[in-house]
């Protein structure tokens, strides 16, 4: 009995191998990595953690690359009708949002979320910077939100909502500069008043 399950399971093994690229089996190594598609390594003889042994590597494949190589008989088995499938001459995916594509998102359309804020501030005549670490966390608290680039703007309401608050009630402050650690929730944003500039500016 040992024999027969272990030849059947050898033949599923080099079945998944010779079609791992098929759109199911890269949906399965995404959603559970710890399933080994290596034949040569699913026999070891060392504990099994997952269907077919030891975990053998673990591929980092995102939703869009996996729906990538998605045809019109995926479509069919998913439960889509022929008759509607028919109907659609071309399968579109879209890829997931990586760090710098919501950067470029943030800052440079006309109407930017960094600029729309940035106006904000103009208009209490403060300037408003971000450095590159801050971009880079709040796009990656976006990523990590799973929320895109539609949840770019609460995270950047709730980091300047605060400053937002302050600015009209403070003096001479003439910029706001946002760090990765601001957005983190590790620091406060700093404050660069004037006078402290014409200070620094008159001892030099």
């Amino acid at each position: 009995m040992k024999t027969l399950t272990r030849r059947y399971t050898e033949e599923a093994v080099r079945f998944i191998s010779d079609h791992k690229q098929h759109p199911f089996f890269l949906y399965l190594a995404h959603t559970m990595p710890h399933i080994p598609l290596r034949p040569s390594d699913a026999f070891k003889g060392r504990s099994a953690h997952g269907v077919y042994g030891d975990v053998v590597e673990e591929i980092d494949w995102s939703t869009g690359e996996i729906l990538k190589g998605v045809e019109p008989e995926d479509l069919l088995k998913f439960g889509l009708i022929p008759e509607f499938v028919g109907r659609l001459p071309v399968v579109a995916t879209l890829t997931d949002l990586d760090v710098d594509s919501l950067i470029s998102i943030l800052t440079e359309p006309k109407n930017a979320l960094v600029k729309q804020y940035q106006l904000l501030y103009e208009m209490e005549s403060v300037d408003l910077e971000f450095s590159d670490d801050a971009l880079r966390a709040i796009a990656r608290k976006a990523i990590k939100r799973k929320t895109g680039a539609r949840g770019l703007r609460s995270i950047m309401e709730n980091i300047l909502l605060e400053s937002m608050y302050e600015l009209p009630s403070l003096e001479s402050v003439e910029e706001i500069m946002i760090s990765g650690e601001v957005v983190e929730g590790r620091a406060k944003p700093l404050y660069i008043y004037a006078d402290r500039r014409e200070d620094t500016g008159t001892s030099a």
